[in-house]
């Protein structure tokens, strides 16, 4: 793999068919391990107890977890943007939360209080980190105030196509009621 000459997800993500997962530590010369030169995502900073885009008002919260990208990864934001789209809601008027910022509490119950949310959509966020029940993938749990609807990251998604029919199915309905 020494000749590689990119460490850029997404042009690995197209020339590779398995899934791939980063340490952090990249293989140096002479076999051992050392830590790596990857870049330290620069996450937004706020005085508000989340970091987060968009406008919460609307009751419609995303919820993600990508520790390589202060949101999402180029190619995500851009499936996120058009899915969105179609269904005639925009960035600017949902709210956009990546519990991998340091700043961002990963307790449902402060993400309840601070976005008083209606929809929320955990976008590869395994309820179980957030102390939620089981909810199986593209299905959804309702709550007294708000209904959860668990699906995959939109990076599982691009490799199979079966989850993102999936996803589409029960997302449009999701929004929709």
């Amino acid at each position: 793999m020494n000749n590689l000459l990119t460490d850029n997800p997404a042009a690995l993500q197209a020339l590779m068919s398995e899934t791939i997962f980063s340490t952090g530590f990249s293989t140096g010369q002479g076999g051992g391990s050392q830590q790596g030169n990857t870049e330290e995502v620069a996450f937004d900073s706020s005085s508000e107890e989340f970091v987060f885009q968009g406008d919460k008002s609307t009751g419609v919260l995303f919820i993600l977890r990508y520790p390589e990208f202060p949101y999402f990864s180029p190619q995500a934001e851009e499936a996120f943007v058009k899915t969105i789209g179609a269904l005639q809601l925009t960035p600017h008027n949902v709210a956009v939360v990546n519990l991998a910022n340091p700043q961002n509490p990963n307790e449902f119950k402060r993400i309840m209080e601070f976005f008083k949310p209606t929809k929320i959509t955990l976008l590869g966020v395994e309820p179980a980190s957030l102390k939620l029940p089981e909810i199986a993938h593209n299905s959804y749990m309702r709550g007294r105030v708000a209904t959860v609807f668990n699906t995959f990251s939109f990076e599982e998604m691009f490799v199979d196509v079966e989850k993102k029919k999936l996803f589409w199915g029960e997302f449009k309905n999701f929004i929709g009621s």
